[in-house]
């Protein structure tokens, strides 16, 4: 595979349960690199830019998920047939979510900071994506409380709420 190589297909855009969507082609999926069964891909729908997934079906080629704004964007609808460009995407999309100041107040006032930071960075992803959240003061602080609560104590399983 070519690093940044752009497949061209025609498929006409049916419905599998309630979902819109089409079959990429062996020839192409078989030229991207597969990742736990789905292949990332950036692409255009009629010159319509978007970012997906390939997922994977048993026993037949990967599928295109085409959503409303693809469909509208690329100025097509179901039945019809669309032409795709597709091409891997390498870059690895991860969210990053700051710490609120309490928080790091409090971490730094118990001495906790550390023990914060030796947490697996998908649990501290998940704590953090849930105080992004937090609408109320006294929400943020009832959660930090219950986060320096379960650190005093060593919890292995640490999470809010």
């Amino acid at each position: 595979m070519k690093l940044n190589q752009k497949y061209l297909f025609s498929a006409k855009i049916y419905l599998i349960g309630i979902n819109w969507c089409v079959d990429v082609p062996f020839e192409i999926t078989n030229c991207l690199i597969v990742d736990r069964g789905r292949i990332n891909i950036k692409g255009k729908i009629n010159g319509f830019d978007f970012f997906k997934t390939l997922m994977p079906v048993k026993n037949a080629t990967h599928r295109l998920f085409v959503n409303k704004i693809m469909m509208q964007g690329g100025r097509t609808a179901l039945g019809k047939v669309a032409q795709f460009e597709i091409e891997q995407d390498h870059n690895k999309n991860v969210k990053e979510y700051s710490v609120p100041k309490l928080v790091t107040e409090q971490l730094v006032d118990n001495n906790l900071l550390a023990d914060f930071n030796n947490l697996t960075a998908s649990r501290k992803r998940s704590i953090l994506k849930y105080f992004s959240f937090i609408k109320t003061e006294e929400t943020l602080v009832k959660n930090t409380n219950k986060l320096i609560s379960q650190l005093k104590n060593k919890e292995k399983n640490v999470k809010v709420p």
